[in-house]
């Protein structure tokens, strides 16, 4: 109880200090997903154009699990105002944040994306379903030994007899979170003997359902998604796995793979009928609101239709606009700092 006294008593004083002495950092400052940089880059930018009193936000790309790391490691000047993530924050991080004094969060659904499997042009056309992918990728299949599968072949007789190749993003990746979630354990838990195990045994399903292959048929490529696009042009024969709008910007070079008979498309992201759609977030602490300047302008900024919305210029770098009735939430959570309610995160 003493040690929560002190740190509650240790936030007040670090956010009086920050307002007290805004000269401290006058910038806002941004962390987090690699696929939500390109968009919270450029509303930065567009602050920065009209409201010329303060200073251009400094916008990092760490990662999703990376960004809300040093988002909760407390509040004060020394960490970041703003997290992008590219998966709803968790309720153990949540809990994570509280711990260390961040207990005000304001939570803005910025638009979809879908996690886009892709291949370059010059590759065979492809298709595959998210238990074909899971046999493919799995280190232990169903927990029944070490993956032995070499080629697509080996998976199912249609598929090419390519060596199995993905590119994809690292475990402190959001995107990743993402693609085990949304694809991999997807297509584990196609065998029903999965839903049993889960109810049984949380982490042995997690283990069994969404630990990869480490024998070079999954690549890790860093949290640059524009190096997966590199990797892919130079290797045909390779799939890479990453936010649809680097799809989008590189569709001269690459094309998509239909999983699950669906295409990685705009229209099939929006009604999350491609299996890979999710949504994205910024995530806000309230505490820092007024104590480093410009946070509330910068909200307002994205939260324009003229950003986000359907015609916005979001759109127009492949951001995937959120339905009505989600973009109009997300912008009185944005407008009017609403806070998020820690019991409605899982």
């Amino acid at each position: 109880m003493l040690k929560k006294s002190l740190m509650i008593v240790a936030a007040v004083a670090s956010v009086t200090a920050m307002a007290g002495h805004a000269e401290a950092r006058n910038q806002i400052r941004v962390v987090g997903s690699s696929t939500v940089y390109p968009f919270t880059t450029a509303v930065a930018e567009a602050f920065a154009r009209s409201n010329s009193k303060f200073r251009a936000p400094i916008v990092e790309s760490t990662g999703t699990g990376g960004g809300i790391k040093l988002f909760c490691s407390g509040i004060g000047p020394n960490t970041p105002d703003i997290t992008n993530a590219s998966r709803r924050i968790k309720a153990s991080e949540v809990k994570q944040c509280a711990e260390n004094g961040v207990t005000k969060i304001i939570e803005v659904q910025v638009g979809l994306d879908g996690l886009a499997i892709a291949h370059s042009k010059n590759g065979p056309d492809m298709g595959l379903t998210r238990r074909e992918l899971y046999m493919a990728l799995a280190a232990n299949p169903w927990g029944k030994g070490p993956n032995k599968a070499r080629t697509w072949k080996d998976i199912n007789p249609k598929l090419p007899a390519d060596k199995i190749v993905v590119i994809g993003p690292p475990p402190t990746s959001g995107t990743r979170d993402s693609f085990n979630e949304l694809l991999i354990e997807a297509g584990c838990n196609t065998n029903p003997a999965m839903a049993a195990l889960k109810k049984s045994d949380e982490k042995k399903h997690k283990e069994v359902c969404t630990k990869l292959r480490e024998d070079g048929a999954y690549v890790e490529a860093g949290e640059n998604d524009n190096l997966i696009v590199q990797k892919l042009a130079a290797d045909p024969k390779a799939l890479g796995a990453f936010g649809y709008s680097f799809l989008e910007e590189n569709m001269d070079k690459l094309k998509g793979v239909a999983i699950d008979g669906v295409q990685p498309t705009i229209a099939t992201v929006q009604s999350f009928k491609y299996p890979g759609s999710r949504a994205m977030f910024i995530y806000v602490k309230a505490a820092h609101v007024g104590a480093i300047p410009g946070i509330k302008e910068f909200l307002a900024e994205y939260a324009k239709e003229s950003t986000w919305g359907p015609r916005g210029y979001l759109v127009r770098r492949g951001l995937v606009a959120s339905a009505d009735a989600d973009r109009a939430k997300a912008a009185a959570n944005a407008t009017q700092l609403k806070l998020l309610d820690p019991a409605s995160v899982k």
